[in-house]
């Protein structure tokens, strides 16, 4: 029987993680996982947020960002939002709706609904490892239950997080174990991160 494609995909990304790390001189710094972490909240292609104009109905509503990386508003057409922070878009159509006089002093507000552009990886054991969709304030607890629980053979307090930081790959050791029982804080992830659950050994 041939691979199905979410094991072709995780073993693709178990390859670059291989890859990255080359030899054991070059593995990635182990650190502790950091108190506090500045989301990248830019918006992608796919990606889903509610717009709300106070008081005016018409103008709000849910969008999806298209491939080119624009929304049709309406009153001012086609706009490009790809690449920009809630706050920017909301503050990008208030003053469009400014300049072309629609509204004397438009109140915007931009929610995300879900990023499709940003994902996560949860791999090794877990009962459904791939790739997921990254969620504001996502956290490991929440990823591990993405995709589906552990195993029976998870080794759960060895569980690392795989990121990126200023260019640099680092691992992130991840007690989910003891998080799960209130003995250790949750971590929140970023976009990209890699979790991996090992195998315990007997």
């Amino acid at each position: 029987m041939p691979p199905s494609p979410a094991s072709l995909i995780c073993a693709s990304i178990l390859a670059s993680i291989t890859a990255a790390s080359g030899c054991w001189g070059n593995m990635p710094e182990t650190i502790k996982a950091p108190d506090s972490l500045e989301q990248d909240t830019t918006l992608g292609p796919l990606d889903s947020f509610d717009v709300r104009v106070f008081n005016e109905e018409s103008l709000s509503n849910t969008y999806q960002i298209a491939p080119d990386g624009t929304i049709d508003y309406p009153l001012i057409g086609r706009i490009k939002v790809a690449e920009m922070k809630p706050q920017e878009i909301a503050a990008y159509i208030a003053e469009k709706l400014k300049e072309g006089k629609f509204l004397k002093n438009p109140q915007v507000s931009v929610l995300v609904k879900e990023y499709k552009s940003k994902k996560i990886h949860v791999l090794g054991q877990v009962k459904s490892p791939g790739t997921f969709p990254f969620q504001d304030k996502m956290t490991v607890v929440q990823s591990i239950t993405l995709a589906g629980g552990f195993t029976p053979l998870a080794n759960e307090n060895k569980t690392t997080i795989t990121r990126k930081i200023e260019g640099k790959e680092v691992i992130i050791r991840a007690e989910v174990a003891k998080i799960s029982k209130g003995e250790a804080p949750d971590i929140s992830l970023q976009a990209g991160d890699i979790i991996f659950v090992p195998e315990r050994v007997f």
